[in-house]
C-alpha cells in the first residue's frame, strides 16, 4: 500500500503535466487558426493574381502575335526582293557576257571560263523555272558558242606550238641512258609549261561542264601527226648524214657479243662493212687469194645503203619507245583517265604501222634476196630482229592497256623475221651445199673459192647475233625441247647449224676439186680452202661454237690439210723417180760404161729437168695464200728433191757418160732449191 504522502505528491505531478498539456494544446490551436487565417489571405491573394495574369495574357498575346506576323512578312519582303535580284540577273547574263564570248577566251581565259559558268548557271535556271523562254534560246546559243570557241582555242594551242621533235634531240634521248648514273634523264617538253596549263583546264571544262569528247580526237590527231613526223625526220635525218658523210650521227652504244641483253640503242658497224673488213684482215694474213666464181653474191659487193636504212630503222624504233613514253606522260594530264588508254591507243598507230610496214618491207626485201640467193642481204634482218626482241618489254609497257591488235602488231613482225631468218639460214645452207661445179668459175691457180670465202664471212656474222640466230632456228622446232628454249638450247642449235654449213661445203668442195684436170692442183685447191675454214675458225669464236657439238673438228681439218699436202707431193713422184736410188743403173766403179748404162743415165738426168722444168713452169702459177704454209710445203719439197737429186748428182756427176756433160747435169742442187722457192708465186 502507497503511503499518502506518495499518493498525494503523485497527484500533483499529474496534475501539473496535464496543466502544461492543456496549455500546449490551447497553443496548438491558436496557431491552427492563425494558419488557417493565413491562408485563406493567400489564397485570395493568389486568386487575385491569377485573374491580373489571365488579363495580362489576354492583352499580350494578340499583340505577340501580330509582331511575329509582321516580322514573317519582313523575311518574305527580303527573300522576295533577294529571289527578284537574282533572277534578274539571269536576264543580263547574256548581255554581261556576249562580248566576253564573242571576242574568244585566247589570252584571257580565266576570265572567259567565269563567263561561261555564269552562262551555264542560267541555262539551268531557265531550263528549271521557264523552259519556254526565248532567255532560254539565248544563253543556250551563247554557251554553244562559247563551247565551241573552247574547242577551237583548244586544237589552236595543240596545233600552234606542238612542234616535230628534232632528230638530234631525240638521239640525244635515246642515248642519254648511258649517262643515267651520272644525271637524270630530262623529259622532253612538247608545249609551253603556260600552254599546257590552259590545255589542261580547257580539257577539264569541255569533259566537265560541256559533255564533249570531240576534243580527244583532236588530241590524237595532232600528237600522232607530230609523232609520226618526229620519228619520219629521223629516218630522213640518217639518209641525208649519211649521203652527206657516209656516216650518220649514231650516239648509241656499240654491238655487243652473245645478243647481251641491254635497254641500250644498238650502234652496229654495218654489217657488210664488217664483213669487208674480215675480208681485208684474211687477206692481210694470206688467208684470201684471187677468187673463183659462184652464185653466191659477194659479201664486200654490197651497197653501204642497206647498212643505212638498217641503223635508221633500228633508231627509229628506239625512238618510237622514247617519244611514246613522253606522250603518254603528255597525256594523262590533258585526257581524262578512263579515256587515256584508248586515246593513246589512236594516237600511236601512224607511228607503229609505219615502224611495223617498214619491217614488213625488210622482210620482204629479204625474202627476195633469199630467191636471188643473196644471202648477205638477209644479213640486215638479224640486227633488226636482235634489236626488236630486247625493245619488246619497253614496247609492251608502253602498250598497256591498249587494244590486242595493237599489242600484237610488235611480235607479229618478230615471228615473221624470225620464220624469214630461219628460211634464209636453211637456204644458206643448201645453196653452199648445191652451188654448182662450173669450170669457168673455177680459180685458175687453186686459191681460195669465193664459195668458201663467202660462207665464213656469212658464218662470221652469226657470231654477232648467236642468241637471235638461235632462236630463229629454234622457232622452226616442232621437239618438246624447243618449248623449253634457253640460251644453251640455242647455242646447240647454231653450233649444230654451223657444222651443217660447213659439212655441206666440204663436200661441194670435194665435188668441185673435180673439176681439176691435174690431181696436184686438186690438192692445192682444198688445201687452200681447208686452211682456210680452219684459220677462219681459229681467229674467231666459231672454232669454240662449233666445239659444242663437234669436239674433233679442229683436228679433223687438220687432217685433211695434211692429207691435201701428202697429195701434191705425190705430183714429184714423176721427178724424183727419174733420179731415185732404186732406179739407177748398177756398175762397177772404173769399169767402163756399157752405151746401155750411158743412155740409161742421161734419160734419168733428161727426165728430171724435163719434169723439174715443167712442174715448176706450172706450179709457178698456182697460189698458196697463205705464207706460213706455203713454206711449209715449198720446204718439204725442196728437201725431198734436193736430198734426192743431190745423191744423185754426186753419183754421176764424174762419170763419163757424155761428151757434153753441161747438156744433162743443167742444174746445181743450190738452182732446184730456188727453182722450188719460186713455186705458189704468181708474181715471179
Amino acid at each position: 500500500m502507497i503511503p499518502p504522502q506518495e499518493a498525494s505528491a503523485r497527484r500533483r505531478e499529474i496534475e501539473d503535466k496535464l496543466k502544461q498539456e492543456e496549455e500546449t494544446l490551447s497553443f496548438i490551436r491558436d496557431s491552427l487558426e492563425k494558419s488557417d487565417q493565413l491562408t485563406k489571405n493567400m489564397v485570395s491573394i493568389l486568386s487575385s493574381f491569377e485573374s491580373r495574369l489571365m488579363k495580362l495574357e489576354n492583352s499580350i498575346i494578340p499583340v505577340h502575335k501580330q509582331t511575329e506576323n509582321l516580322q514573317r512578312l519582313q523575311e518574305n519582303v527580303e527573300k522576295t526582293l533577294s529571289c527578284l535580284d537574282h533572277v534578274i540577273s539571269y536576264y543580263h547574263v547574256a548581255s554581261d557576257t556576249e562580248k566576253i564570248i564573242r571576242e574568244g577566251p585566247t589570252g584571257r581565259l580565266e576570265e572567259y571560263l567565269a563567263s561561261m559558268a555564269k552562262i551555264q548557271k542560267a541555262v539551268e535556271y531557265f531550263q528549271d523555272n521557264s523552259p519556254d523562254s526565248p532567255e532560254l534560246n539565248k544563253v543556250k546559243l551563247l554557251f554553244e558558242r562559247g563551247k565551241e570557241s573552247l574547242e577551237s582555242e583548244f586544237r589552236s594551242l595543240m596545233t600552234r606550238h606542238s612542234k616535230v621533235v628534232s632528230p638530234v634531240l631525240i638521239l640525244d634521248l635515246i642515248s642519254s641512258e648511258e649517262e643515267l648514273e651520272v644525271q637524270e634523264e630530262v623529259p622532253l617538253e612538247h608545249l609551253p609549261e603556260g600552254v599546257l596549263l590552259d590545255v589542261v583546264r580547257i580539257s577539264r571544262w569541255l569533259v566537265e561542264y560541256g559533255r564533249n569528247q570531240d576534243f580527244m580526237n583532236v588530241y590524237y590527231q595532232i600528237r600522232s601527226s607530230q609523232l609520226d613526223r618526229s620519228i619520219k625526220g629521223l629516218r630522213e635525218h640518217f639518209r641525208k648524214s649519211s649521203s652527206a658523210s657516209g656516216v650518220p650521227y649514231s650516239p648509241a652504244i656499240p654491238n655487243k657479243r652473245k645478243d647481251t641483253p641491254t635497254k641500250k640503242p644498238v650502234k652496229r658497224p654495218g654489217t657488210i662493212r664488217k664483213a669487208q673488213n674480215l675480208l681485208k684482215q684474211y687477206s692481210q694474213h694470206g688467208l684470201d687469194g684471187k677468187k673463183g666464181g659462184s652464185n653466191l653474191i659477194p659479201l664486200e659487193g654490197r651497197d653501204d645503203m642497206l647498212d643505212v636504212e638498217t641503223d635508221a630503222y633500228i633508231h627509229c624504233v628506239s625512238a618510237f619507245v622514247k617519244l611514246a613514253q613522253s606522250e603518254y606522260q603528255l597525256l594523262m594530264e590533258v585526257i581524262p583517265e578512263h579515256h587515256q588508254k584508248k586515246t593513246f591507243d589512236s594516237l600511236i598507230q601512224d607511228a607503229l604501222d609505219g615502224l611495223m610496214l617498214e619491217g614488213e618491207n625488210i622482210v620482204s626485201a629479204a625474202r627476195k634476196a633469199i630467191a636471188r640467193h643473196d644471202f648477205s642481204a638477209v644479213l640486215t634482218v638479224f640486227p633488226v630482229l636482235r634489236h626488236l626482241k630486247q625493245t619488246k618489254p619497253e614496247v609492251d609497257q608502253v602498250l598497256q592497256g591498249t587494244a590486242a591488235s595493237t599489242k600484237n602488231k610488235l611480235p607479229s613482225l618478230i615471228a615473221s623475221m624470225e620464220t624469214v631468218g630461219a628460211k634464209a639460214l636453211e637456204d644458206f645452207a643448201d645453196n653452199i651445199k648445191n652451188d654448182p661445179d662450173k669450170e669457168y668459175n673455177m680459180p685458175k691457180d687453186g686459191t681460195v673459192h669465193e664459195l668458201t670465202s663467202n660462207a665464213i664471212l656469212f658464218l662470221q656474222q652469226l657470231l654477232d647475233f648467236q642468241e637471235t640466230a638461235g632462236a630463229m632456228l629454234a622457232s622452226q622446232e616442232t621437239s618438246s625441247s624447243a618449248t623449253s628454249y634457253n640460251s644453251e638450247f640455242s647455242k646447240r642449235l647454231l653450233s649444230t647449224y654451223i657444222c651443217k654449213v660447213l659439212g655441206n661445203l666440204q663436200l661441194n668442195l670435194l665435188s668441185k676439186s673435180k673439176v681439176y684436170e691435174d690431181p696436184a692442183l686438186s690438192a692445192i685447191f682444198l688445201h687452200n680452202n681447208y686452211n682456210y675454214i680452219l684459220k677462219a675458225l681459229e681467229k674467231s669464236e666459231l672454232i669454240q661454237l662449233v666445239a659444242v657439238t663437234q669436239k674433233t673438228a679442229e683436228r679433223s681439218y687438220r687432217e685433211h690439210i695434211e692429207q691435201q699436202i701428202q697429195t701434191y707431193q705425190r705430183s714429184w713422184l714423176k721427178v724424183t723417180d727419174y733420179i731415185s736410188e732404186k732406179n739407177l743403173p748398177v756398175f762397177q766403179p772404173g769399169v767402163k760404161l756399157r752405151d746401155k748404162e750411158r743412155q740409161m743415165i742421161k734419160e734419168r738426168f733428161k727426165g728430171f729437168n724435163d719434169g723439174l722444168e715443167e712442174l715448176c713452169k706450172i706450179q709457178k702459177a698456182w697460189a698458196i695464200p697463205d705464207t706460213e704454209q706455203r713454206d711449209k710445203i715449198r720446204q718439204a719439197q725442196k728437201h725431198i728433191v734436193k736430198e734426192t737429186y743431190g745423191a744423185f748428182l754426186h753419183r754421176y756427176s764424174s762419170v763419163p757418160f757424155t761428151k757434153n756433160p753441161e747438156k744433162y747435169i743443167k742444174y746445181r742442187v743450190e738452182q732446184v732449191g730456188d727453182m722450188i722457192d719460186r713455186l705458189f708465186d704468181t708474181s715471179a
